[in-house]
């Protein structure tokens, strides 16, 4: 009888400890995500002020302000265009039409057979 009542009591302390470990872990586990969501609630509100800088440095009166500032651009003017019969020729075409393309023709002359060492020939198992 006393063998079982030792036996019960070691039982019993054993499950004290195994269940204080269980909420030792979940504690530790608990603390863990509170920072974790911590840490997410201070990058969103990282994320929100930089896209409220972003929108301040966007502003598109602010951009016109340091273009007039910065920037000695002027309005465009009727005498800034060209007319079609002063632009340059189009350049002369190497190869005639309807003959054959002439990088083609390069691509075709490569020798398919010619060993790279990149990969390992066929009859040759590494």
């Amino acid at each position: 009888m006393r063998i079982i009542h030792l036996l019960v009591i070691a039982v019993l302390v054993f499950a004290a400890a195994y269940v204080y470990r269980i909420k030792m872990e979940s504690t530790v586990r608990t603390e863990r995500v509170l920072r974790l969501h911590a840490d997410i609630r201070e990058q969103r509100d990282a994320i929100a002020s930089l896209r409220a800088e972003w929108a301040k440095l966007d502003a598109p009166m602010r951009l016109q302000g340091l273009a007039e500032r910065h920037l000695a651009l002027k309005p465009i003017t009727a005498q800034q265009y060209d007319s079609l019969k002063n632009l340059p020729d189009r350049p002369p075409s190497f190869a005639k039409p309807g003959a054959r393309d002439p990088i083609g023709a390069m691509i075709d002359t490569i020798d398919p057979d010619i060993v790279t060492g990149s990969l390992p020939s066929p009859e040759d198992p590494q």
